[in-house]
């Protein structure tokens, strides 16, 4: 029986259980079908994938604060539908291209959770775009339309570090939630 139980640990660990569902969930998803086969095969799929290729753990803090998930849902979505409107009309006004510039920020969290989704959130926001993250400065890359003056520099940096201090209220750490109080 513990011979049984070793095997089944090399092939299946818990702490991965959060990363198989998503991964069977996009098999899913990508064949269109909510079968038996395609759960199935979606399992067989993502086991393989998950022992076939490296993942690095990703730890979560284990909390969840409702209040400020919606006041950063509410802040993305807002947004989302302004940066639609302005990058609109950057792309449909007569005149030369905007501005454009490579801008670092560093963030605070030690977070890879975190860090993750500042960097997909800024991304998902149109106008913005994360070029590259060094994960172990915190520090994201982000290519920014429209920035003529220093003054729109300071905005998009100001505006990714309130998204972090959003999302680690909402999820983040402990010890980082006490470090932005």
């Amino acid at each position: 029986m513990r011979e049984r139980s070793r095997g089944i640990g090399r092939l299946f660990r818990w702490h991965e259980l959060p990363l198989l569902i998503g991964l069977i969930i996009t098999w899913m998803l990508l064949w269109r079908e909510i079968s038996w086969l395609s759960l199935v095969s979606g399992v067989v799929v993502s086991m393989l994938t998950m022992r076939l290729f490296y993942l690095p753990p990703v730890e979560l803090a284990g909390r969840f604060n409702l209040w400020w998930a919606l006041r950063y849902l509410f802040f993305f979505l807002w947004h989302l539908a302004l940066a639609s409107v302005q990058v609109a009309y950057l792309a449909l006004r007569p005149g030369p291209s905007p501005a454009t510039a490579i801008v670092a920020v560093r963030l605070r969290t030690s977070s890879d959770f975190i860090l993750t989704l500042v960097g997909l959130t800024i991304s998902l926001i149109p106008g913005s775009l994360v070029v590259e993250v060094d994960r172990f400065s915190s520090t994201l890359y982000l290519h920014v339309l429209n920035t003529p003056t220093q003054k729109e520099i300071r905005q998009i940096k100001q505006q990714t570090r309130y998204i972090e201090r959003l999302l680690i209220r909402a999820a983040g750490p402990r010890a980082e939630v006490e470090a932005i109080k």
